[in-house]
């Protein structure tokens, strides 16, 4: 069965490289990213327009090529996270957290007896065909699998102290524009609200051995936390590269 390679880069300190992944329906996207060398893209269903069938034609291409991806549910909700790591998520990623009992439910949602509360269902996902015992894929997706939960509000960051309390993250993505928008500067990543709460955020997640990640909309800023000290790093998405990359050619040719 597959590891993990970004929860063990994480758990040695290191920092990875991801993207979103949300509207461009094509598996072979994940292939392309693996290629240009992202350690994880996250399939974003909150935002994205996948369904469930293209989300785990998706995860089964990741898997085969080592592309570790997560999934951002829509909500905290059991069949939707159950079904996305059924699919082959190597994780699941939490949105809107405010809420340290509701977190401590969607976590138990993710891991198996005894350590968690999940369903058992044997897909090929899980085991990759090999011959295993029930046992054996509990033990490795619990050990293997990722809670990320997401700080998009003033509200979250005033309670970060209590939700990273709640046994089982692996990891806090902070969701900038909406964190910025519940600070009251919609869209400023560099007003000193925002960056004096960016900073809080990372010295909490230090303090409880949490890895901290922002998800940046571009390499500038993705770069300006990276040397702040954020180790799970997400820029741009699928779709924005090819634009921008387009761009860049384009207009190089025209002038």
């Amino acid at each position: 069965m597959r590891l993990n390679p970004v929860k063990q880069a994480l758990q040695a300190g290191k920092t990875v490289l991801g993207t979103s992944y949300g509207q461009l329906r094509d598996p072979e996207i994940a292939r392309i990213l693996k290629a240009a060398g992202f350690d994880y893209a996250y399939l974003d269903g909150e935002h994205g327009c996948f369904g469930i069938e293209t989300q785990q034609d998706i995860c089964r291409v990741a898997g085969l090529c080592g592309l570790t991806v997560f999934v951002r549910v829509a909500d905290m909700q059991y069949d939707l996270i159950a079904r996305s790591l059924d699919c082959g998520g190597d994780g699941i990623i939490f949105p809107r957290v405010e809420s340290p009992e509701l977190l401590a439910q969607a976590i138990s949602w993710c891991k198996f007896p005894p350590v968690g509360i999940r369903g058992f269902g044997l897909t090929t996902m899980q085991n990759d065909y090999e011959n295993v015992t029930i046992p054996q894929v509990m033990t490795h997706r619990n050990e293997n699998g990722m809670v990320i939960l997401q700080i998009e509000t003033k509200r979250a960051f005033e309670a970060r102290e209590e939700l990273l309390s709640v046994p089982g993250i692996d990891v806090v993505m902070v969701g900038p524009v909406d964190l910025s928008i519940s600070l009251g500067v919609p869209g400023q990543f560099d007003d000193p609200k925002m960056v004096e709460t960016l900073e809080a955020i990372r010295d909490t997640c230090v303090a409880k051995g949490i890895a901290p990640g922002i998800q940046a909309r571009n390499l500038a800023l993705s770069t300006t936390w990276r040397d702040r000290g954020y180790r799970f790093l997400g820029t741009g998405s699928e779709w924005a590269m090819m634009l921008e990359k387009g761009k860049e050619i384009v207009g190089s040719l025209r002038n």
